[in-house]
């Protein structure tokens, strides 16, 4: 039951992350660095702590009393996954949602579930999966084996991708309603996407650095509500020491964009749509964050494993691709391009069933 619970959480977030970029398109009038700030304010300050506040009472008296060196590194991990998270945007700018996020995700996925457990195998810690009982006990292997056949969906979107850049017209209009000749950029958006994958793996790294103070947040709770399992909501508490790593890496990017295009002058545009770009932007910021909220509270059910990662990036790689398809993103392209985006998708869904099936046989 705790591993249909977990998958249904980590469907949740993934279902948020896979869809928050989708409000962004409704905003007028605004650059890119503009409307990414705005929403980075939701996601980065106004959200977390609220939602921490809602659920740990305690909180700030918890960050207040946990050492200097916890903070700084978990703040540090937040900061490197702050550029992944800044860059997402730009790949997912250049390479539109679905190619762009099954690119930058697909790599978090890999170095965000192999990584940690590597380092537990030389540094073991109870209750932590290493990297030998991945490969050792039947349900690691099925947690693999779904790792393996995830990264098979992604090199076929990788492949249905290039395809697209082939065949789009220099008419063709992108996501974000410019011509694709001046946004669709398969090389610059690949590398930006690399740095992105990579560095946004970070964000488990920075969970696991902060985890005293989401064990703190449990105890508490458990002591409260004896005999009822895990805190659902444990991890809130971390969140809001690693966003502030995110937000200060995205506010020095942003600023740097408004001076260099001069979009700061963005905040005073007449005939621009302001009530309303806020709310979009609040509304992006807000599902942005959700990810992370309903990340928790699978991996309370699931722990903070390879499979608990694996799922969370294997839906909102399955759900980005989707509204890829949805919102028309694949517009004009061949009929065969349209087939390869679904097999890749397809096989996506296919690990994902795989690593909740491993987990059920914990």
């Amino acid at each position: 039951m705790n591993a249909l619970l977990g998958v249904f959480f980590h469907f949740l977030g993934g279902f948020s992350s896979g869809s928050f970029y989708l409000p962004y398109k409704k905003v007028k009038g605004w650059s890119w660095e503009t409307y990414w700030l705005i929403g980075g304010v939701f996601s980065w300050i106004i959200v977390p702590p609220l939602a921490a506040f809602l659920t740990i009472p305690d909180f700030w008296e918890i960050i207040q009393n946990e050492s200097s060196s916890i903070l700084g590194l978990t703040f540090l991990f937040g900061a490197l996954w702050g550029i992944g998270g800044f860059t997402y945007g730009l790949g997912v700018r250049y390479l539109g949602v679905a190619l762009g996020s099954s690119i930058i995700l697909g790599l978090c996925m890999v170095f965000g579930s192999l990584v940690p457990s590597i380092y537990y195998e030389f540094s073991p810690q109870t209750g932590k999966d290493n990297i030998g009982l991945l490969f050792s006990s039947k349900w690691g292997q099925f947690v693999l084996l779904g790792l393996l056949v995830c990264v098979i969906g992604i090199i076929i979107s990788g492949k249905a991708g290039m395809m697209k850049e082939k065949e789009l017209q220099t008419d063709s209009i992108d996501p974000h309603g410019v011509e694709v000749k001046t946004e669709y950029k398969f090389g610059l958006g690949l590398i930006v996407s690399i740095i992105s994958g990579v560095l946004s793996a970070c964000f488990n790294f920075g969970l696991e650095a902060g985890k005293p103070m989401a064990i703190v947040a449990n105890e508490a709770w458990k002591i409260a509500n004896p005999n009822q399992g895990e805190f659902l909501f444990q991890n809130n508490v971390t969140y809001v020491v690693v966003l502030w790593g995110g937000m200060a890496v995205n506010l020095i990017g942003c600023l740097y964009l408004a001076i260099k295009n001069k979009s700061y002058t963005d905040y005073t545009k007449r005939n621009v749509p302001v009530v309303r770009n806020l709310i979009f932007c609040a509304l992006a910021g807000t599902m942005w964050f959700l990810q992370f909220f309903f990340y928790g509270m699978g991996e309370s059910k699931m722990g903070n494993g390879a499979s608990s990662w694996i799922l969370h990036m294997a839906f909102i790689i399955f759900i980005a691709n989707l509204w890829g398809i949805i919102i028309k993103e694949w517009k004009g392209v061949s009929k065969k391009t349209i087939i390869t985006i679904s097999v890749g998708m397809i096989v996506m869904f296919v690990s994902i069933l795989i690593v909740g099936y491993g987990n059920s046989l914990r």
